[in-house]
């Protein structure tokens, strides 16, 4: 009876199982044919897409130099049927758009690829079917010259800022100077080239890092870039007794102080201490201020310091005063 029941409950399982495999099986092909419809009904929809077409500048002559930054990328957007979107997406039917110097070189040194020659040349490789509804950019402009140029300095365009008690003790671009190809007329007015806005906060350590030149159409620039070297290093605070001079005294007079000399305070990057000295500043006091006041006591002034410190200041700026005749 036991064997019975058992036998019967196998037999109804591998029913169960045939009947869902049967019914899954099902499912998979209506899936299936349903996928096949929907894709055959795409494909014969008119879509609209964006496709990207490599540009190459082919034919340059070996004593030209091209000087325009050219992208040499177009965007080109089509429209058709699915099925011919396909085979612009998935096979290599659009190549490389080869534009020939010679056929747009003018003697000025300046040469324009338009929107409707750059359609000509696409619309070679496409099918009859297809719509061209976009072209970016619109057109491709060609700057060239037979070698002129000339060496500019690069100046620096941008914020360096260092960190909370750090100091920025040099900044630096290497190199200093680039080439720049141009037209004569523009070379003649190009007396330095720029490198693009370059923001950096809270410098730490020394750093190096590339930085791009300002570009301007129909300019070349050899290099592009440039490095940025930025030397900082940890403040430190430092003092030294600086003698007062006195200027503008009239002969046959002479002015003491008490003190005769005072402490300038100032910072400076640890690395840079042992490269000041107290020569490197001076204090003044001007006769012309005095010779006339009714106080006991005169101002003193911090008239030079060294560029590698910052924040100098006098302990005291004023001082009691004797003037003497000799």
């Amino acid at each position: 009876m036991n064997f019975s029941f058992r036998r019967l409950f196998s037999h109804f399982r591998n029913f169960l199982l045939r009947l869902l495999n049967k019914e899954f099986l099902i499912f998979l092909f209506f899936l299936a044919v349903s996928g096949v419809f929907w894709l055959i009904i795409t494909l014969n929809e008119s879509l609209e897409k964006e496709v990207s077409v490599p540009v190459e500048i082919v034919n340059v002559p070996d004593n030209i130099v091209l000087t325009s930054e050219f992208q040499d990328t177009i965007k080109v957007t089509l429209r058709d049927k699915g099925y011919v979107m396909a085979a612009y997406w998935f096979t290599d039917h659009i190549q490389p758009l080869k534009i020939n110097f010679a056929n747009y070189s003018k003697s000025d040194g300046h040469g324009v690829v338009s929107a409707a020659e750059l359609q000509r040349l696409i619309r070679q490789q496409l099918y009859k079917s297809t719509d061209i509804r976009g072209i970016k950019p619109e057109k491709i402009d060609l700057y060239f010259n037979h070698g002129l140029h000339k060496k500019v300095p690069v100046m620096f365009r941008g914020k360096i800022e260092a960190a909370q008690n750090y100091f920025i003790t040099q900044t630096k671009l290497v190199p200093d100077s680039v080439d720049v190809y141009a037209t004569n007329d523009m070379l003649n007015s190009i007396t330095f080239v720029t490198t693009e806005y370059t923001s950096r906060e809270d410098v730490s350590t020394s750093e190096r890092q590339p930085v791009q030149l300002l570009k301007k159409s129909g300019v070349k620039l050899v290099p592009p870039a440039v490095s940025l070297e930025i030397d900082a290093d940890v403040l430190t605070e430092s003092t030294f007794e600086v003698p007062v001079v006195a200027v503008n005294m009239p002969e046959g007079k002479v002015l003491r102080t008490f003190p005769s000399q005072v402490k300038v305070r100032f910072v400076v990057g640890s690395h840079l201490v042992d490269q000041v000295f107290p020569s490197d500043f001076r204090v003044e006091v001007d006769y012309h201020e005095i010779e006339n006041a009714s106080s006991d006591k005169c101002t003193l002034k911090l008239v030079a310091k060294p560029e590698l410190v910052i924040r100098a200041s006098l302990e005291i700026e004023q001082v009691d005063y004797l003037i003497e005749q000799l």
